[in-house]
């Protein structure tokens, strides 16, 4: 996992241009709560930017004859004056992170932690690891929290392979983004 630094080029996948990011647009319910997200692989952002163009042609937000999304790039800066918790690796405090996140049934005491955090990193729980997370807090694995419920659940997602991800999640993170272009990405 890399350390959010000054300088550093993340990118952002999406079925728009997005050059200055709103609070306001971003999904609740996601891996590090609401925010904007942004990965270090540009290949994970492209992927990203197939996904939520197919969607949001279906949910009618772009024409259905559109055949691109888009890959925001952005250039960190002012990283110091952010407060910021990555976590190294998919460990058990990453699940109950995601998992708290996801559902308010779940680890409330891990989202009330991340609420002062203004940028959270750490592995990616994306759509191909989705059916696990959700088997794990549908009791498939055991009773969720219980070591071998967690233990089964990360051995499951393989947390080597997952790509990173940064959640900004507050309006002075974002004033740490300094947009710098965006490029098409064919949904083929």
């Amino acid at each position: 996992m890399k350390n959010i630094q000054d300088g550093m080029i993340l990118y952002h996948g999406s079925y728009c241009i997005v050059e200055n990011p709103d609070l306001g647009k971003c999904s609740k319910y996601k891996d590090f709560g609401k925010g904007f997200y942004l990965t270090t692989s540009k290949q994970q952002a492209k992927n990203f930017a197939k996904i939520v163009s197919t969607r949001a042609k279906f949910k009618t937000l772009i024409p259905y004859s559109q055949n691109f999304g888009y890959v925001s790039y952005f250039k960190v800066v002012d990283v110091n004056k952010l407060q910021i918790f990555s976590f190294e690796t998919a460990d058990v405090n990453w699940l109950h992170c995601i998992v708290a996140h996801r559902s308010n049934s779940y680890f409330r005491e891990e989202k009330e932690l991340m609420k002062n955090y203004d940028v959270i990193s750490g592995k990616i729980a994306n759509d191909d690891t989705n059916t696990t997370i959700l088997a794990y807090m549908g009791n498939v694995y055991g009773t969720v929290g219980t070591k071998n419920a967690d233990d089964f659940c990360i051995n499951l997602l393989l947390p080597d392979r997952l790509k990173d991800q940064y959640c900004f999640r507050t309006t002075k993170a974002l004033s740490a983004l300094q947009f710098l272009k965006s490029e098409k990405v064919p949904l083929e």
